[in-house]
């Protein structure tokens, strides 16, 4: 039942990721059929990161009563309900309005797995359950690219709601799998139900936190700017084909599910902290690559790889060594705002660099990276030393317990 439980957290992933890149797919064609200009997508997903910012705050309260579970349940039925609401929509004002149910699921089921994943399994587990949500945005423009070619952009969406909808449904029949979990050392500390939610502002008096959540910010900036902006600098700075940009820019999301996929085998003997910073070395190395006058594009094709590879681990061991660094029952909150300053970073820094690039030229990219990167692993460093964390122990191989 214990096994269980964690193929259907993965299930859940996947169909938190299925969504993810399923708008920017269509967009090139929806936007043209809807009769709104091109730059109107970024009005969806700000609705959409604004909802998942409310939600993620929200999601320690949710955790607590009515459960994980629960929120897990009707956080997929939301995201189904607006995807299929996509499929029938043909005015603009439909899809902001449908962003609202879509932004509010994605945000809680994305706060209470994770804090879920970090009180109740190893770091390996969290680093494939990531992985898992890669899986989910790589196969959705393969659907999109599919309903194009078949059909019209609603049948990429309707395809996708039906699978939200099926894993809902999965997910709601087997409610009684998730009392399968087994006690460890942090979840007996703190179990769920007695875990009291922190407001944002008493959270940021605990010791270390605000150094947290300003590492956090720049990782997922530079992360969010590399997959929206990858294929716009093949573009503008290798002189390549849009077709081709496209194809070259998803190598970005298979390093970082490949490197997801490899890094779970690890993580348990190196710990958290030794994990972040060795994918900090791979992918400052894809930076310097990408930043070196070198003819041609395979370097950067190479580049963007190797960064993909690096940013793997980062993500998912900042937010499984949340518990061990805080304790347990600061764990919900905490991953909460975590989420809340991740979507901050994801939508506000990328349109940023957009404005940059637009003066300066798209090759300033690698030293935009380079920026929130190195801020990243400063501010991550003093977060494990305020927490008194010593960088000889693997001290996030304890979370899960034993498997």
């Amino acid at each position: 039942m214990y096994s269980l439980l964690l193929v259907l957290i993965y299930i859940a992933f996947i169909s938190q990721g299925l969504p993810d890149s399923l708008l920017g797919s269509g967009w090139p064609v929806m936007h043209a059929e809807l009769g709104v200009p091109v730059s109107y997508m970024g009005i969806v997903t700000m609705v959409i990161s604004g909802c998942t910012i409310i939600s993620s705050l929200f999601s320690a309260k949710l955790s607590r009563k009515p459960g994980t579970r629960w929120v897990t349940v009707i956080s997929v039925f939301l995201t189904a309900g607006a995807l299929l609401g996509f499929s029938f929509a043909n005015e603009f004002w439909q899809l902001i309005v449908l962003a609202i149910p879509y932004g509010l699921g994605a945000g809680a089921i994305d706060a209470v797995l994770n804090n879920f994943v970090a009180l109740n399994y190893k770091s390996k587990h969290m680093s494939w359950l990531h992985c898992f949500w890669g899986v989910g945005t790589i196969a959705s423009p393969f659907v999109m690219s599919y309903a194009l070619s078949s059909s019209t952009w609603n049948m990429g969406f309707r395809i996708i709601g039906f699978v939200q909808l099926g894993i809902g449904v999965l997910l709601l029949i087997t409610l009684p799998v998730w009392k399968a979990t087994k006690k460890t050392e942090l979840t007996a500390a703190a179990p769920e139900q007695t875990q009291k939610p922190l407001g944002p502002l008493k959270v940021l008096r605990i010791k270390g936190v605000p150094f947290l959540l300003l590492g956090f910010f720049a990782y997922c900036a530079a992360e969010a700017t590399t997959m929206q902006w990858a294929s716009t600098y093949f573009v503008s700075v290798k002189g390549l084909s849009e077709d081709l940009a496209a194809q070259l820019a998803s190598l970005f999301y298979i390093g970082i599910t490949a490197g997801r996929l490899l890094s779970g085998f690890v993580s348990d003997k190196l710990g958290d902290r030794k994990m972040i910073i060795v994918g900090t070395c791979i992918l400052l190395c894809g930076v310097v690559l990408l930043a070196l006058p070198i003819a041609g594009y395979g370097a950067a094709v190479a580049a963007f790889v190797v960064i993909g590879v690096g940013c793997a681990p980062i993500y998912p061991c900042i937010i499984h060594s949340t518990p061990a660094n805080f304790g347990a029952e600061n764990s919900g909150s905490i991953i909460g705002i975590q989420m809340a300053s991740a979507y901050l970073g994801s939508t506000f820094m990328p349109p940023l660099f957009g404005l940059i690039g637009g003066k300066t030229g798209f090759s300033f990219m690698p030293y935009y990276l380079l920026a929130f990167f190195l801020l990243m692993i400063v501010m991550t460093e003093i977060t494990f030393r305020k927490t008194q964390k010593p960088l000889s122990l693997p001290e996030n191989s304890k979370p899960g317990g034993k498997e």
